[in-house]
């Protein structure tokens, strides 16, 4: 077995786990679904969730052959992986016993915590390249970066719901393009 199918076995069950963690909230939604207070960006970010934790899973296999693995390497790279657990952890509410689950509520009770892992995520992917490329992702990359950075950053500054409505269908449309200018193929 080489260095990165040994170390990829953690990460890939970290991001399962982050899968797993939003799958459940969906899960328990519709099980609640009689006592729900709906609000469509909360499930609009469930979504994206997945989608980032399977398309730094996707993205992870360039890094495939990388043969002198180092333990700070592996560090950044698990923090990120754990970053977007922790970020799957926040997207949705534990529907328990027999309360109310309002979505509404959970997003702005959680928002800056939300937002502030999205930050922790992007700034350790540039961190990751910095680390095991010793270079910058590639321009458009960064760009996307920086995007993403500034959208995180004025979800934390920004309170108002209409904003935060148009916040969750602009990253939507961003993670589509992000993932079809970038990651149609798995690098191989």
């Amino acid at each position: 077995m080489d260095a990165f199918s040994y170390l990829s076995v953690l990460l890939s069950i970290i991001l399962g786990l982050a899968i797993t963690e939003v799958l459940q909230g969906f899960r328990g939604l519709m099980h609640a679904r009689s006592r729900t207070v709906v609000y469509w960006p909360v499930i609009v970010w469930g979504v994206l969730v997945i989608v980032i934790a399977v398309q730094g899973w996707w993205s992870m296999f360039g890094y495939r052959d990388i043969k002198d693995w180092t333990f700070i390497g592996f560090s950044v790279v698990l923090l990120q992986t754990i970053a977007v657990y922790l970020l799957a952890a926040l997207a949705l509410p534990e529907a328990r016993g027999d309360a109310v689950v309002d979505l509404r509520k959970h997003y702005y009770e959680h928002r800056n915590w939300f937002f502030a892992m999205l930050l922790v995520i992007i700034f350790v992917s540039i961190l990751k390249s910095l680390v095991l490329e010793d270079k910058l992702p590639r321009p458009a990359d960064l760009a996307f970066h920086g995007l993403f950075a500034a959208l995180s950053l004025s979800g934390i500054v920004i309170r108002a719901p209409r904003y935060h409505e148009a916040l969750a269908l602009l990253a939507f449309v961003m993670m589509s393009a992000y993932i079809g200018l970038l990651f149609v193929h798995l690098h191989t």
